[in-house]
C-alpha cells in the first residue's frame, strides 16, 4: 500500500508528531503522525501487531519501561506536551483510555465499576446520580444489571460498562481501544452506534483503534491505517473506504 503523500494535519486539540515506541530493543512504532480534531470520531485501523494499541498507550503516557517508550517525536494534547502529564492528570483533563480487554473490576458490581470512573472528580452527590442516569439511559442493559457483579456478565455488558466508567470521568477524548474484540456482530454495531449518538449529542471524540476496518470507517469522519509500526495511508473515512488497496488489504475487496 503506498504511503500517504500530505503532511499530518494539526488541530490543537490532540496532535501526535513522529513518534517512535521501542520495546526495549524492538522497533514497535515508527514516525506515526496523526491528529485527532474537536469533535472529531477517528479511526486508527490495523491488523494485529500493527502498533494500534502502543500509539493508544503513548497518547495516555502509559508506556514505560517496561511496556515501551516513547524514543522520538512528541504528543500534545491541547498545546501542552503529554510527556508532562500523569495518566491521572490526563484524565482530570478530559483524556481518558478504555484498554483492550475491557478491564473491568469482576467483583464489584456494574454500577460500583461506574462510579470508580467519578473518582477523580469532585461534584456533589447529586451531578454524579444524574451523570450516572445518563449513563443508563444510553447503555439500558446496564441498568437491568447494575446490582450485577461485572465478572458475572457478558462480554458485552462489560464492554459497556468500560465505555460508561470512561464516560463518568466527563471525558473530552476517549481512546477506544478494539471494542469489537470477542463480541457478537449485534452487540459491536450497538457499541459503535453509542459512540456516535455521544459524539453527535455531547461532542465527545474518540480515537477508535480497531482492527474491523469496515465497521469503524462506517462511523468515523477520519480515518489512518497503521501496517508494522507505520502510517500506510490515512484520509476521509469515506476515501478510505472507496480506495482499492484499503478495500483490497482490509475490506474484503480483492479483485
Amino acid at each position: 500500500m503506498s504511503r500517504p503523500s500530505a503532511l499530518p494535519r494539526t488541530s490543537g486539540f490532540l496532535d501526535v508528531a513522529g513518534i517512535e515506541v521501542h520495546y526495549q530493543a524492538i522497533l514497535a512504532v515508527r514516525d506515526v503522525s496523526l491528529t485527532v480534531d474537536d469533535g472529531a470520531v477517528v479511526a486508527l485501523l490495523g491488523a494485529n501487531g500493527a502498533g494500534k494499541s502502543t500509539t493508544l498507550k503513548a497518547i495516555s503516557n502509559l508506556l514505560g519501561p517496561e511496556r515501551g517508550t516513547v524514543t522520538r517525536g512528541s504528543i500534545s494534547w491541547r498545546g501542552e506536551p503529554v510527556s508532562r502529564l500523569t495518566p491521572a492528570v490526563l484524565v482530570a483533563r478530559g483524556v481518558v483510555q478504555v484498554l483492550e480487554g475491557r478491564h473491568c473490576f469482576p467483583q464489584l458490581t456494574i454500577e460500583e465499576n461506574l462510579l470508580s470512573g467519578a473518582f477523580l472528580r469532585r461534584p456533589g452527590r447529586r451531578q454524579i446520580a444524574q451523570d450516572l442516569e445518563q449513563i443508563y439511559a444510553w447503555f439500558p442493559r446496564l441498568k437491568h444489571k447494575r446490582r450485577t457483579k461485572a465478572g458475572l456478565t457478558s462480554g458485552g455488558e462489560q464492554q459497556m460498562a468500560a465505555i460508561g466508567r470512561a464516560l463518568m470521568t466527563k471525558p473530552k477524548l476517549v481512546l477506544l481501544d478494539e471494542p469489537s474484540m470477542g463480541l457478537a456482530p449485534i452487540v459491536v454495531q450497538e457499541i459503535f452506534e453509542i459512540i456516535r449518538t455521544l459524539n453527535r449529542e455531547k461532542g465527545v471524540s474518540f480515537l477508535v483503534a480497531e482492527q474491523n476496518a469496515t465497521l469503524a470507517l462506517r462511523h468515523a469522519d477520519y480515518g489512518y491505517i497503521l501496517e508494522n509500526g507505520r502510517v500506510a495511508a490515512s484520509g476521509p473515512a469515506a476515501d478510505l473506504a472507496a480506495r482499492e488497496d484499503v478495500k483490497a488489504f482490509y475490506l474484503g475487496g480483492a479483485r
